[in-house]
């Protein structure tokens, strides 16, 4: 898989990005949990795709001028049947630089956001805080260094003000802290090993439960000409 990973990340220097597909693989190569998922180029591939996973399926599109895809309207949610995916297809494939679509299964569990940035002065550190597309609004979000354990990511859970969605909010089942703590190690580790190419990774959602956690979303930014460290 590492030769496969460097092909990714080469391809991804003209755009400089990684794009939602490629992301993904890299992040499994690390053995981080995604969601089911599969890249389809055409409509056809696009129902086959569909028809695995099972439905209902989110579709979103996968194009290199396409950054922040939900800004775009580039994500269609709660797809429920072949007919509605076809739709959901035609529209997205007139986003510009359309290359395809991405089919995710329907994950359910607390929205968190993990990400990594290049710090000049205290190098790769991680984010983890509530997620969702309110991030930025609430700005509930704790910042370590990396790589950091598991023990690290669970006392940096506990400092968020919105921990107790994390806790069975409103009688909601309490989120498997263990598994998202180690899911947020896991990710330090690569995002340190990949610190000189990729200058920051976004994770948004992590899709927390009691039966553990996953990543529904994740784009990278690779950094600029003469910027690797």
């Amino acid at each position: 898989m590492k030769d496969e990973m460097q092909e990714i990340l080469d391809d991804a220097q003209d755009a400089g990005w990684v794009m939602e597909p490629g992301a993904k693989a890299i992040l499994e190569a690390f053995g981080l949990p995604v969601t089911r998922h599969v890249f389809a180029r055409d409509e056809a591939q696009a129902v086959e795709g569909a028809a695995s996973l099972g439905y209902p399926v989110v579709a979103k599109v996968v194009s290199p001028k396409v950054v922040h895809k939900s800004d775009a309207g580039g994500v269609v949610v709660g797809i429920r049947d072949e007919d509605g995916l076809r739709a959901a297809f035609e529209r997205l494939g007139d986003i510009e630089a359309f290359e395809g679509v991405l089919i995710d299964e329907m994950a359910a569990g607390v929205e968190m956001f993990v990400g990594s940035k290049q710090d000049p002065q205290f190098g790769t550190v991680v984010l983890a805080g509530i997620g969702g597309t309110s991030v930025e609004v609430y700005e509930d979000v704790a910042i370590r260094a990396a790589p950091m354990t598991r023990e690290q990511a669970l006392v940096a859970l506990a400092a968020l003000k919105g921990r107790a969605l994390l806790e069975g909010f409103r009688g909601a089942e309490p989120v498997d802290r263990e598994a998202l703590a180690a899911l947020i190690s896991r990710f330090s580790e690569a995002a340190f090993e990949l610190r000189e190419t990729v200058d920051s990774i976004d994770l948004n959602p992590v899709l927390a439960g009691a039966g553990g956690a996953l990543i529904a979303d994740a784009r990278m930014m690779l950094h600029g000409p003469g910027e690797g460290l």
